[in-house]
């Protein structure tokens, strides 16, 4: 199976959003945090902010891009004592870890898919996604799936702060986007769940989508076609 790089990136979506967002939303990762420490949802912003180490609030918010500033301001600030950043950003990863075997089945080459995957993350570059370069800092499992789910959450931060930078060159705002793909989630990201009209957005988040696949597909040009399809092979059905 052969496929171009922009093409294997929109093929890889789903698989590099949802599979670790499966694991974002679990409650037993909620549960995890509050042993540790944390209020609510603090697990979250604490855990994927704590790879930038400790750096003002307003640079979490920054990175993260689509969560409103005061609630990412908080949540930083409430976490602040419970342990160091990189501790719990080590933690945040233990969660991924500790769930991969529930989430990634066994009938995959994982030891394959974990080498094409490290491949992509070693060589993408880190300029506009600090996330993405401190969660590629941390240290990595040694299972494999768990290994194969650490290093695809890598990516989804990679193409999170992609995404993040085409959505606001496309001119749309942060609550703007998430009304057109997921209204039911704009509370959760501590915006105001009053409606706003998606129709005359979804040009624009369209576009922003196809320059993410752009942007994204060029990490993926490190792999040939036949590596590039067999990636897609591998994760292409993992969300359903």
């Amino acid at each position: 199976m052969t496929i171009t790089p922009e093409q294997a990136a929109h093929d890889l979506r789903r698989a590099v959003v949802s599979v670790p967002g499966r694991v974002m939303t679990n409650p037993a990762v909620y549960a995890r945090g509050a042993e540790l420490g944390f209020d609510g949802t603090d697990f979250y912003i604490a855990g994927r902010g704590g790879a930038l180490g400790d750096v003002p609030a307003g640079v979490v918010a920054a990175a993260l891009v689509f969560f409103e500033p005061n609630m990412v301001r908080a949540a930083w600030q409430r976490s602040a004592s419970v342990m160091t950043r990189r501790e719990t950003a080590e933690e945040w990863a233990a969660a991924f870890a500790a769930l991969a075997p529930q989430i990634l089945p066994e009938d995959r080459d994982w030891k394959l898919c974990t080498d094409l995957l490290g491949r992509v993350a070693d060589a993408a570059l880190v300029a506009g996604a600090p996330l993405f370069a401190g969660w590629r800092a941390l240290p990595e499992p040694d299972d494999l799936r768990a290994l194969a789910m650490h290093r695809l959450n890598a990516l989804r931060e990679l193409r999170g702060a992609l995404h993040g930078a085409a959505v606001l060159t496309v001119g749309l705002l942060p609550i703007e986007a998430i009304a057109v793909l997921t209204p039911r989630m704009l509370k959760v990201f501590g915006w105001p769940d009053e409606p706003i009209d998606p129709e005359p957005l979804r040009q624009r988040w369209a576009l922003a989508e196809a320059r993410t696949d752009r942007m994204f597909g060029r990490n993926l040009a490190v792999l040939d076609d036949n590596e590039r399809g067999a990636l897609v092979e591998m994760l292409g059905n993992l969300d359903a």
